[in-house]
Formats: structure tokens, C-alpha cells, sequence
């Protein structure tokens, strides 16, 4: 009798493991470590503090340096060589970083300020040129902005890829913070910057855009910040990054980046969430043919397909308490009783009666 208790409690217990739901995903892989594209040949950009993606050169990055008062752009080609220089008359102080906007105009920013003292910082805008090669006297526009809550340190510039829209990430130790500048910044008088949230952990070095415009990749001096864009930024991924260095571009691909580090360059995919189980469908106010009609076809299945290892796992729940209840000695007397009961006009109870006078006469 234990024994087939025993065996049926067995099949509830595997009915009901069957009906409870996994997850849907797995968790990601381990992330693919770095991957060195080429050395920085030229002495003069060995650190480079600022990188940027040509627009209208494949294969070319820009870079700038923060060593000397001289304004000028470097642009690198695929194997690390120095193909053009770019300088312009302006008297810079400490340039920090680099950008290029979907228009092929590159932003140099002198926004460094490590004593927190300047009145004001600065972009210069020149044009990607048509031709590499070295140019000196390029045409240049200024741009002055200033902080509303005083003076900071800064390394990075952000161009929104879509509008253009420019953004700086200040340096601190005590937490750094993110300013949007005017959307259409003036070159007469100064242009106030708005304080929009504060910046992930860690000390930012440079930053970048993700081509489609959610995300921002952030440089700090230990790691690499991905950063999920909006009213209110915040980092939702990180990954170790190759070495210290101060800069970060978009890479050869729209979920990659390039970054600096003693003297090379190194891609690594940007950072990513992790995959979870899917989150239940949202409606949406929008009508979306197919897709919507899978997923609630898909739901209805699983829906389905679990209520029948329930209502599975109950009837064999109901047949244990059955043969725990009645065991089959019992049920074959108790039948036996009523129909003796039956023969004789007697009621069960008192049938049981009379064969226990009975049992008890013949023991004697």
C-alpha cells in the first residue's frame, strides 16, 4: 500500500514541476573581450583626448590632444598613420574632446578646467574637408557657453546624431553632472547651459552617441558606461575597458566603439543589458498586424497548455486522497456490510454489530 502511495505522490510532484513556467531567455554570453585595430604611429597623438568618426571619410577618425596651445585636428587612417592636420587661429586652453556632426563639421572643445576657474568655455566648429591632407589657417566658428551653477571641469562633448543637439558631461570627483546646451547656440555673447541630470559613477574621460540617438557610451578612467538616453540619462550596462585612456568614438559598426589606451586603439562592443524573460505585451494605441496576433496567439497556447497540467495534477492529487481515504480492505468489507444489510433488513451499523457479538462468542 506505501508503495503506491509512494508512486503516485512521485507523478503529482512531476505533473506539477511540468506546469510551472521558465524563463524565456538565457542570460547573454561573457562579453568579447577588446580587439586592438592598430597603434598610433605618430608621437604627436599618442593619448589622444578626444576621437571622432569621419562622415565623409570612411575609415578615418579624428583626434585631438590637450599638450600645447596650438589648435589643431589630427585624422588618423585605419592603420594608425597621421593622413592630414588641421589648424585653425584660435588661442585655446586646454581641449578635452572632439565630435563630428551628421553635416561633416567637427567640434573641438575647449572645455578642460582642472582648477575650476574659467569664465566660460569654448567650441570651435571647422569643416571635414573634402580632400586629407594637412591645411593650416582652416575657417573656424566659436561658440562660448557658461555653466549656470559656476565653473567645472570637463572632457565630454555629446552630439546628438539626429538634431545635432550638444550636451557636456562634467569631471568630479564628488559626481559629475550632465548639461544640454541651447538648441540653436549663438556665436554673439554667451550661451547658458541647462543642468539636465547628474552623471553615472565614475570619472568621464569622453563620450560618444550610438548612432541611433537612445543611447550614449560613456569613457571613464576604469570602465565603459552605456547609458540609456531620455528626460533623465542613467547607465544601464558597463564592461571593464582595455587600460586607462581619455577618449571614445563610435566604432566601425552601430553597436561598437573604439577607444584609446597606451598608445593604440581598440574596439569593444558597447555595452548591453542583460536578456531577461520577456516582459507581458503592451498595448499600444497603434494597430500592429501580424506581430500582435502572433504574440497573443503564443500566449494563449502557453495559457493553455498550463491549465491542463493543472487540472492533470489535481485529478491525480483527488486520486490520492482517495485510496489514502478508503484503502481496498476497507471498501471491499464495507460493500460486503451493505449487502448483507440488504439481505437481511438490517441497517449497516448494526450488521457490523452482530458479527462483532459474533467474533467475540467464537474467541470465547
Amino acid at each position: 500500500m506505501s508503495r503506491i502511495v509512494a508512486l503516485i505522490a512521485a507523478l503529482f510532484f512531476t505533473v506539477a514541476g511540468a506546469a510551472v513556467p521558465t524563463s524565456a531567455h538565457a542570460a547573454n554570453p561573457t562579453a568579447t573581450p577588446p580587439k586592438k585595430l592598430y597603434s598610433l604611429k605618430d608621437e604627436r597623438i599618442t593619448h589622444p583626448t578626444g576621437l571622432a568618426k569621419s562622415v565623409k571619410h570612411p575609415g578615418t577618425y579624428w583626434a585631438v590632444t590637450n599638450s600645447g596651445e596650438t589648435a589643431r585636428v589630427f585624422g588618423i587612417n585605419s592603420s594608425g598613420k597621421v593622413e592630414a592636420v588641421l589648424r585653425f587661429n584660435a588661442k585655446v586652453k586646454d581641449v578635452e574632446a572632439l565630435g563630428v556632426d551628421r553635416n561633416g563639421f567637427i567640434y573641438v572643445a575647449d572645455i578642460g578646467d582642472n582648477t575650476a576657474s574659467r569664465d566660460e568655455i569654448e567650441i570651435y566648429t571647422i569643416p571635414e574637408p573634402e580632400q586629407l591632407g594637412d591645411q593650416d589657417g582652416v575657417r573656424f566658428h566659436q561658440y562660448d557657453f557658461t555653466y549656470p551653477d559656476g565653473a567645472h571641469d570637463a572632457e565630454t562633448l555629446l552630439i546628438d546624431p539626429s538634431t545635432s543637439q550638444l550636451y557636456f558631461v562634467t569631471k568630479s570627483a564628488k559626481g559629475g553632472a550632465i548639461y544640454a546646451a541651447p538648441s540653436s547656440p549663438s556665436r554673439q555673447g554667451s550661451n547658458e547651459l541647462s543642468k539636465l541630470a547628474a552623471a553615472p559613477t565614475g570619472a568621464i574621460t569622453d563620450g560618444t552617441f550610438l548612432p541611433d540617438g537612445q543611447r550614449a557610451v560613456l569613457r571613464t578612467s576604469a570602465d565603459v558606461a552605456t547609458v540609456a538616453w531620455g528626460d533623465n540619462p542613467n547607465a544601464i550596462a558597463r564592461a571593464a575597458a582595455p587600460g586607462s585612456g581619455d577618449s571614445i568614438a563610435v566604432g566601425p559598426t552601430e553597436s561598437s566603439v573604439v577607444t584609446s589606451s597606451a598608445g593604440a586603439i581598440y574596439q569593444l562592443a558597447a555595452p548591453a543589458r542583460p536578456v531577461t524573460a520577456s516582459p507581458p505585451p503592451k498595448t499600444s494605441a497603434t494597430p500592429k498586424p501580424n506581430t500582435n496576433a502572433d504574440a497573443a496567439g503564443s500566449d494563449s497556447s502557453g495559457k493553455s497548455h498550463n491549465l491542463t497540467w493543472v487540472i492533470a495534477g489535481a485529478a491525480v492529487f483527488a486520486l490520492i486522497i482517495t485510496v489514502v481515504t478508503f484503502p481496498p480492505g476497507r471498501r471491499e468489507r464495507q460493500d460486503r456490510m451493505a449487502e448483507n444489510a440488504r439481505l437481511t433488513g438490517q441497517s449497516p451499523q448494526s450488521t457490523t454489530g452482530g458479527s462483532r457479538a459474533r467474533s467475540s462468542r467464537s474467541r470465547h
